[in-house]
């Protein structure tokens, strides 16, 4: 878009939004014209401001330049802008994406791809607590190539997206926040794939690896049953299993009673 120079624009025209009356003037205005160029300003800011909102209203590219300003991100994703499979054609690969919340309040996050017959993510979606971070893993069918070329197919078009929405605190994450809420809704990052060769070693698929075994690890820590209230401690650090001490006074006490009655 050109931008008319200060000189081009001296007529006003360009810069009609921002010319002041006030800031022209080179005399000390009295109070009652100041009062009425206060007024003035008041008035030419209010129609301003409604001018904006409906030219944001009636025109959708005024939308859409709002929506490419840089905004604060609430996620910090790392990878930060891909997402590496091994590449394996024929088979299904994964890919791992480390998830953390920045913010100070929950946000809720999401998952989209181009492709969500042969891609799917775990979990989908979800709430984190301010601080708390995952490790995502992602799912994916690499297609065969064509005319069995060995070749790493480097021109993938599957893309994800990550999504952000500030929510109020402890809730149980459902898809439908992402609809109910959609005017705050922020797209984090777009991610596009980059394949690797698993048969040669390299520090992004030594990172995939790391990332892929604290994902399963954390997995199954999750499916693990939540620990019942164990044996209680006494003495400096004595775990005492009370039902093993009860069984051990009971075949004590009936040892004794035996040789009590064997005399």
């Amino acid at each position: 878009m050109e931008v008319e120079s200060e000189k081009s624009g001296s007529d006003g025209k360009g810069w009609s939004f921002c010319r002041m009356p006030f800031w022209q003037t080179t005399h000390t205005p009295s109070s009652s014209s100041s009062s009425s160029s206060t007024s003035y300003v008041h008035n030419v800011h209010e129609q301003n401001q409604n001018n904006l909102q409906s030219l944001d209203r009636s025109n959708p590219l005024s939308s859409m330049a709002k929506s490419l300003f840089p905004t604060r991100r609430r996620l910090c994703l790392d990878p930060s802008n891909k997402l590496y499979f091994p590449y394996e054609p024929g088979k299904q690969v994964r890919s791992a994406i480390a998830i953390k919340n920045t913010c100070k309040s929950h946000v809720a996050f999401k998952f989209q791809t181009t492709a969500p017959k042969s891609c799917y993510m775990r979990p989908p979606g979800g709430i984190l607590t301010p601080g708390e971070s995952i490790i995502a893993t992602v799912f994916k069918f690499v297609e065969p190539p064509e005319n069995n070329e060995k070749s790493i197919d480097k021109d993938c078009k599957v893309k994800f997206k990550i999504m952000s929405l500030k929510v109020q605190g402890e809730m149980d994450y459902v898809p439908e926040l992402f609809d109910e809420q959609r005017d705050q809704v922020a797209v984090e990052r777009i991610l596009r794939v980059v394949f690797l060769d698993p048969e040669r070693p390299s520090p992004a698929m030594d990172k995939l690896k790391l990332q892929l075994a604290e994902a399963e690890a954390a997995l199954e820590a999750r499916k693990k049953p939540p620990e019942e209230t164990g044996p209680r401690v006494a003495g400096e650090g004595l775990v005492i299993d009370e039902w093993k001490e009860r069984r051990e006074r009971y075949l004590a006490r009936q040892q004794v009673e035996g040789v009590v009655g064997s005399l």
